[in-house]
């Protein structure tokens, strides 16, 4: 969380680092099978080997699921007809745009995930994996379209080496390539039935990286290059259902170019009970597009930031930061078009006079433990400098520059009550603020008040876990982005899991158990949620949902 990490570009107020298994020595293998409410089925199994020198694990998964009922008992379907999408504005008038097969499934989707490691010598080792997603049908039942579907993949190479001499402990060379076909249409809707309109997207990245780690004077220096190059690209037709000719093509979003060069350094040094890690980024970033009405785009930042952990002891540390990130903006939000049903043409929403946004940002905190008792309290505050801000103007530009202000805090940690007891809970509060002289100063997109609390029971080889959820009303909100007020809620949460035997693992769950009716996501108009009568639709969360688990391992 904050401005911390300079290892990567964007990274303007927290990272999200995803991190899958790694293949080991042993034979090791897990299947597990998934069922669930609303037609919810996955089954998946990984299986990992391999000798001193060459390791490899393949997993692979299968799932899909029906649309899902709120606690009214509706589907997506039925929450449509209720919300009044039997007539929607669009291209060609006023349209029905609810799904023309009410039981259609929600999505299906099948993964493979394959790694590979060979261990060249003691000291280095080189690292392949490939993901790949094949999402077919899945339903966007709040926007004007679903996916046909949803391919990506995702290919790594990465070769470590340790202890070159003194200026070298590791050394590290990465290497990645993803791709994403994503096409959105109105072919499953009733507006689909005879012509159906598609929004057919392309996006590609690769990117290096080398980063060395030294120890200099009792201290961990890390430098590094990192650079990537991002394509993206959009097209939009008419299909005519009869005859699959194809029409009225547009482009709203000709194909750009965004390539980052970038050099970092981070130290981390500690001074007896103070550990401290000072991090720069400087980074060279050029946008090109081929649309001639639009600008190509250069972009320069130098971020910095220091982070410090004061260990009083084994039970009490302070932790504070202040540091400076930024983003550029994206192909979208400089050189997008969109079609305005007023105006009933093609606006660009993009805007290519946009700046980058600069994050400078203070984070203030502590972690105590006192007996069976840990809390985590943390503080902070962000100065936002040319934040990219969907304006939500309809007749010109949608994306424009503002300042503006976040603060929040949040509370986490836990009460072991008894041996087999315990107690983990979180509360989170952030508040945002424009600074532009406007009628609505609230920020979009920033939630209310939330907490948790989870009673955990263990006994032998079963856990019991209770959880109850609760998020305070959304009534601080940005009207001009055609947010809307939402009612406070409170769903509570079973799980259960057992450890029937040594290969055999049971998990057993019910959500939100009082079957409660409630919308946890306000409708931001970034997003393009279908509107009705000039409001964005706003649709409810699942109702009761109960599943179970069988893992086999080996």
């Amino acid at each position: 969380e904050g401005p911390y990490d300079v290892e990567n570009f964007g990274t303007l107020s927290g990272l999200v680092k995803v991190e899958t298994k790694e293949p080991t020595k042993d034979v090791h293998g897990e299947v597990n099978l998934n069922a669930g409410s609303f037609g919810y089925k996955k089954a998946s199994a990984t299986v990992s080997g391999g000798t001193d020198k060459f390791k490899l694990l393949v997993s692979t998964s299968t799932e899909e699921s029906d649309q899902y009922k709120d606690g009214n008992g509706s589907t997506f379907y039925e929450q449509q007809v209720e919300k009044g999408l039997t007539s929607v504005p669009g291209m060609m008038g006023n349209t029905d745009n609810t799904y023309s097969n009410s039981k259609q499934k929600a999505y299906e989707k099948k993964t493979l995930l394959t790694k590979g490691q060979y261990n060249i010598t003691d000291d280095s080792e080189l690292k392949l994996s490939y993901t790949a997603n094949r999402s077919d049908e899945i339903l966007y039942p709040t926007g004007g379209m679903d996916a046909d579907y949803d391919d990506s993949n995702i290919y790594t190479v990465g070769y470590t080496t340790r202890n070159l001499g003194k200026l070298s402990k590791e050394l590290d060379l990465n290497y990645y390539y993803s791709n994403v076909d994503h096409p959105m249409s109105t072919k499953l809707r009733n507006s689909g039935s005879t012509n159906y309109m598609t929004a057919k997207y392309k996006t590609s990245a690769h990117g290096e990286k080398i980063k060395n780690v030294m120890e200099i004077a009792d201290s961990l220096v890390t430098v590094g290059l990192d650079t990537s190059a991002r394509n993206w690209k959009g097209e939009m037709y008419r299909t005519n259902v009869a005859t699959g000719a194809v029409s009225m093509n547009t482009i709203p979003l000709a194909s750009t170019d965004t390539t980052n060069k970038a050099v970092f350094s981070k130290v981390e040094k500690s001074f007896g009970k103070l550990d401290l890690e000072v991090g720069a980024r400087y980074d060279y970033t050029d946008v090109d597009t081929i649309d001639e009405n639009k600008e190509d785009k250069k972009y320069t930042g130098l971020n910095a930031n220091i982070f410090g952990v004061y260990n009083v002891d084994e039970k009490m540390k302070y932790f504070a930061g202040i540091g400076k990130s930024s983003r550029v903006p994206d192909a979208r939000e400089l050189y997008s078009r969109s079609y305005n049903t007023t105006l009933m043409k093609y606006i660009y929403g993009g805007n290519d006079e946009l700046d980058q946004t600069k994050n400078y940002e203070a984070d203030l905190g502590f972690d105590k433990t006192i007996g069976n008792f840990q809390i985590r309290p943390k503080l902070f505050y962000s100065v936002l400098k040319d934040y990219i801000y969907n304006t939500g103007v309809t007749t010109g530009t949608t994306f424009e520059n503002i300042d503006a202000k976040i603060y929040g805090l949040d509370i986490s940690g836990l009460y072991a009550m008894t041996e087999n007891l315990s107690l983990d809970y979180g509360v989170a509060y952030q508040r945002g603020k424009k600074d532009e002289d406007v009628a609505d100063k609230d920020l979009a997109e920033i939630p209310p008040l939330k907490a948790n609390l989870a009673l955990n029971y263990e006994m032998d080889k079963s856990k019991y876990t209770a959880e109850i959820l609760a998020v305070d009303s959304w009534d601080s909100f940005d009207s001009s982005a055609k947010e809307q007020e939402l009612g406070g809620y409170a769903v509570v949460n079973l799980k259960y899991t057992n450890q029937l035997h040594k290969n055999i693992g049971l998990t057993l769950g019910l959500d939100n158990v009082f079957d409660k009716v409630y919308a946890s996501t306000n409708t931001y108009q970034d997003i393009r949620y279908v509107e009705t009568g000039g409001s964005p639709i706003l649709f409810n969360d699942p109702g009761r949902y109960g599943y179970v688990n069988l893992k086999y391992s080996f």
